[in-house]
């Protein structure tokens, strides 16, 4: 049984993994009750699903593509079945942040092995990606990415000339 609390659990964390983050989009958002929970904490938050429940959120009645305009400061989703992979591509292509709760993979892999993959997927793509728990009942690890941070090399003086 799924855990009632997951949707104000996520709209948590995420809110303190991305304290700077005014725009979410919520990908595979079904009914729009994590959009309702990341808009109560003050997100503007956007929802895309093909199956609108007509919940009173910001919606998007579509799939969510990569080349979906961004106008967002993260990407997320709470067990977005088959669009979980591209949650991640999405972040990496746009410079953004990502939160995800996988519960089952688009391509017939193992949890564990989905996880793994995520995670490698997400560092490929110059992600800094880590693992964390939500305190719930059922699927409750999150991936979390964030753009890697270009370190510059100071300037040094050239010796020999």
């Amino acid at each position: 049984m799924a855990d009632k609390r997951r949707f104000e659990l996520f709209a948590q964390f995420v809110t303190q993994q991305f304290p700077e983050a005014r725009r979410v989009f919520d990908i595979a958002g079904g009914m729009g009750k994590l959009n309702e929970a990341l808009t109560a904490r003050g997100l503007l938050a956007t929802t895309f699903d093909k199956r609108w429940k007509h919940a009173d959120v910001r919606y998007a009645e579509r799939l969510f593509t990569l080349d979906e305009p961004c106008e967002c400061d993260a990407v997320v989703g709470m067990h977005p079945d088959g669009a979980t992979r591209i949650i991640v591509e999405y972040a990496a292509k746009h410079g953004v942040g990502f939160a995800i709760v996988p519960c089952c993979s688009d391509n017939g892999m193992p949890y564990k092995p989905w996880m793994r993959h995520l995670a490698e997927l997400g560092g490929q793509l110059g992600l800094d990606v880590a693992e964390a728990a939500l305190d719930m009942q059922g699927r409750s690890r999150v991936l979390v990415g964030r753009p890697k941070v270009a370190i510059s090399a100071p300037d040094l003086p050239l010796v020999g000339h």
